[in-house]
């Protein structure tokens, strides 16, 4: 019985010391010296992940990079799980039927509605500095 359990420490310590290995299926990776981007990878463990960017002209001397792409994994559970996004100037813009959903906005009362009407129909008189 102590050779057996002396023998299950064993394998549970070897079983613990080695790494987790993950090997890369694909990858693709392209850049240009105008900004544009793109990449693509695949590992044997199920997880992928490509992306496409650009900058975008804001304005005379302003620029932004703008992102789109995906990333997926397979949960524990064996369900694909995907997420698509937008990044730019605005922020991050992640999709998935995974992520939670804001509810929907109540609507504005209507004695709000009235105030904001008044407020726009009478306006604050102007004080004129001297």
């Amino acid at each position: 019985m102590k050779l057996f359990i002396l023998a299950a420490l064993v394998a549970c310590a070897s079983a613990a010391s080695v790494p987790n290995t993950v090997s890369v299926v694909r990858s693709i990776s392209q850049s240009e010296p105008d900004g544009t981007f793109q990449y693509s990878y695949e590992l044997d463990n199920g997880i992928t992940s490509n992306a496409e960017g650009k900058l975008k002209v804001l304005g005379q001397d302003e620029v932004a990079l703008e992102v789109a792409g995906s990333n997926s994994y397979i949960s524990p559970e064996g369900e694909k799980i995907e997420t698509t996004y937008i990044a730019d100037e605005n922020g991050y813009h992640p999709q998935g039927s995974h992520l939670p959903v804001a509810p929907e906005p109540l609507p504005i009362p209507d004695y709000i509605v009235r105030a904001i009407e008044y407020i726009k129909a009478h306006p604050a008189p102007v004080e004129k500095k001297l």
